[in-house]
């Protein structure tokens, strides 16, 4: 038996993270770039914190504060988890029902369009006065405002199955639900993950908006209030913490997209 040199284990192990840098390294590059000329010229320029602050600035104001951004976002994520939560339970059966149903589909689709069509922050005082101050407003913004995009891509993905495939199965005896889950589903779940990875970035939006209005906690609320006191490093701080808190919560769907459909080149390319 010949033995394997232990140096090619490193080697072997270093190779997922050398892979990563090779892929990302561009695109660090580039916002490390950007950064340093954002810290030069505001150095340069002598530009006033409360105007513009350098990312050195930026980064020290979110380690001073940590505990604050922490508390707000925790409240964010609860909302923007129940609003796409609840857009996903509501979105996905009317989209079913759009596919099999052409009556339901000129009823409702009109009436979606239409309030897809209005500014969800002119909704918002309006969900203020019947649902309060408390978390339900901001819940219903960003559910408002994020499952339009999965009804759509549900629709568009259940439509996409081939209806020679569909009457293959039906004349061998298959009914409508197992046609449903053998042809419709799995041909669609590429295009529903697509409307849940755009459905989430808008419950972030939602959200957000949602604390502009009226809200106590949050980041949304963080920043009024930062931009009230002339706190632009922790406007900033909120900003950037919105900012993580959107990519991860994006890279999530991505990675359930990855355990759900591990042959799908667009799921694997979304987490690599």
């Amino acid at each position: 038996m010949t033995a394997v040199p232990e140096a090619a284990y490193p080697l072997a192990t270093s190779r997922p993270l050398a892979g990563w840098i090779n892929r990302n390294g561009p695109v660090l590059a580039v916002f490390a770039a950007i950064f340093a000329l954002w810290e030069i010229a505001v150095r340069a320029l002598s530009i006033p914190d409360y105007i513009l602050p350098s990312p050195s600035v930026i980064a020290i104001k979110i380690i001073s504060t940590w505990q604050l951004l922490l508390l707000n976002a925790f409240v964010t994520l609860q909302e923007i988890l129940l609003g796409f939560g609840l857009s996903v339970l509501i979105a996905i059966p009317l989209a079913v029902a759009v596919v099999y149903s052409g009556v339901f589909e000129r009823v409702a689709f009109p009436f979606m369009v239409s309030l897809q069509t209005i500014p969800k922050v002119a909704l918002a005082p309006i969900l203020v006065m019947w649902l309060g101050y408390g978390i339900l407003p901001k819940v219903m913004v960003a559910f408002l405002i994020s499952f339009f995009p999965i009804v759509i891509s549900s629709v568009i993905g259940m439509r996409s199955a081939e209806r020679e495939m569909i009457y293959l199965v039906q004349s061998m005896g298959a009914g409508e639900l197992t046609t449903f889950l053998k042809i419709r589903l799995p041909k669609a779940l590429p295009s529903i993950f697509g409307g849940l990875k755009v459905g989430m970035g808008q419950a972030v939006v939602g959200a957000t908006v949602g604390e502009f209005i009226a809200a106590e906690h949050g980041l949304g609320y963080l920043q009024l209030i930062s931009q009230v006191r002339l706190d632009t490093p922790l406007l900033f701080a909120a900003v950037v913490v919105l900012s993580l808190l959107g990519v991860l919560l994006f890279n999530a769907v991505a990675w359930i997209e990855r355990l759900a459909l591990p042959w799908s080149k667009v799921a694997t390319q979304a987490t690599e």
